[in-house]
């Protein structure tokens, strides 16, 4: 169902981009924006592995620093059927952890120090699953094309805009689009290429939760976990968090908790432990 209703928001937004190709730049201008976008994620994609752990200051650990959680990682990628990640982690109090790479054979996952200090073995477990299970999804790839689709929207947006102040804008059929419109167009596209791309990333949180559970074994290590880093981190916002990669942790790590549900990167967390806690019932 995850993976029907993220094709689905690929679909439409795709849609998007090409309604909006045509009203603002015609053919020639939405082959162009894709291009500009499609550059910039494709350098982001190959090398977000080594970007996003630099940012936050991730330092690669070996069996010897780290033994009994370096053990739990690779345990759980035999019983994902996963290559062995890189492990890295965060000098950083607010727990939290997120996965990257570009593919299962170029992954690495990452945790904070605090997350290792306050949850049980089983609820670790149940993290590291599902950042696991975002490898094993290629969500990695799928958060890219939304992203380069979201962005050449943007790029057209903003021809839009500049169309607007200098008298409007033409089409390949070189039909003249009006001020207004184009300025309409250059204000919603964005947010409608934003909602539908915060759409994809929740439905990814889902999947993950569940591909996490049946790696862990356990609906309910992920949960317990869950409810723990949902307080610690209204309480602790993690310092030097940006909104680009905010998507990549198991829970959001910025303090905008009060933002509207439809421009989150994350579901809520209550729906996604009652959803655990139904599998966890389904198991029985």
């Amino acid at each position: 169902m995850n993976t029907m209703k993220t094709a689905l928001l690929l679909g439409l937004m795709t849609c998007l981009l090409v309604i909006v190709g045509g009203v603002i730049g015609g053919r020639s201008g939405m082959t162009i924006a894709l291009v500009m976008a499609g550059v910039m994620n494709f350098v982001s994609y190959w090398f977000s592995d080594k970007i996003v752990l630099s940012m936050y200051g991730a330092r690669e650990v070996s069996e010897a620093d780290y033994p009994e959680f370096y053990g739990m990682v690779r345990q759980l990628a035999i019983q994902g059927g996963l290559p062995m990640p890189k492990v890295y982690l965060m000098e950083n109090d607010t727990p939290n952890a997120f996965a990257t790479g570009r593919n299962p054979e170029h992954a690495a996952v990452a945790a904070t120090t605090g997350i290792m200090r306050i949850l049980s073995r089983e609820e670790l477990m149940g993290v590291m699953a599902h950042e696991l299970a975002h490898v094993k999804n290629r969500d990695i790839l799928i958060a890219t094309i939304a992203a380069t689709v979201a962005g050449a929207v943007t790029y057209l947006a903003t021809m839009a805009q500049w169309a607007a102040i200098f008298g409007g804008g033409r089409n390949d059929d070189d039909e003249g689009g009006g001020g207004f419109g184009l300025i309409l167009m250059a204000i919603l596209a964005p947010i409608a290429a934003m909602v539908i791309q915060m759409a994809i990333s929740r439905s990814r949180e889902y999947g993950a939760d569940k591909g996490g559970a049946e790696i862990s074994g356990n609906p309910l290590y992920l949960a317990g976990a869950l409810r723990k880093l949902e307080l610690a981190n209204r309480q602790v916002p993690m310092a030097g968090a940006t909104p680009a990669t905010a998507h990549m942790f198991i829970v959001n790590p910025l303090s905008g908790s009060g933002m509207m549900s439809l421009f989150s990167t994350h579901p809520p967390l209550e729906e996604r432990i009652k959803r655990l806690e139904e599998l966890s019932c389904g198991k029985r």
